[in-house]
């Protein structure tokens, strides 16, 4: 799983990945999301750094689901929702599936595999999943990220990045 964002992180400017970090949300609300990626502040992004913590929302969120589903898919969903995270992508270990979920007008609304089965970000264009990849040890996850990445939607929103890059 995460070498999907860190190949997209290092393809584009301006953004930031971790794995398993604490994250300031509200004065009580610290979850420690599995992965995160966000576009940094100066680039134009949501969320700040306090102290040594990230804080606000990022722009996506990943958890990985096998005994936390409850807390993933309740409390940690409601709380992602209140805090503005504008995708949301939970992989559910015991039925091998992803479910993600994009932020529209305060609610989050569910993303589908279009056509070919792969999984598109809505806020980051060229950050492609192969959900099936997960699963398939004869696939990658690298084959859909790389093609992300060259695609013609994310060259333009890494120049869109990069136009915002601090002097």
């Amino acid at each position: 799983m995460c070498p999907w964002l860190w190949i997209y992180k290092e393809a584009t400017p301006g953004c930031h990945t971790e794995i398993d970090c604490t994250w300031k949300m509200g004065p009580r609300d610290v979850p420690q999301p599995d992965f995160f990626l966000r576009i940094l502040p100066e680039y134009g992004g949501n969320s700040r750094m306090d102290g040594a913590y990230p804080a606000g929302a990022a722009e996506l969120i990943v958890e990985v689901s096998g005994s936390s589903l409850s807390r993933d898919l309740g409390i940690k969903l409601e709380l992602y929702r209140s805090a503005g995270v504008r995708e949301y992508l939970t992989v559910l270990l015991d039925t091998e599936q992803i479910v993600c979920r994009q932020l529209v007008r305060g609610r989050y609304r569910e993303i589908k595999p279009q056509e070919d089965g792969l999984l598109r970000s809505r806020v980051f264009p060229g950050l492609w999943l192969d959900p099936a990849a997960l699963w398939n040890p004869k696939r990658s996850v690298r084959t859909a990220v790389e093609k992300g990445v060259r695609s013609p939607e994310h060259a333009a929103f890494a120049r869109r990045l990069a136009a915002r890059a601090p002097e």
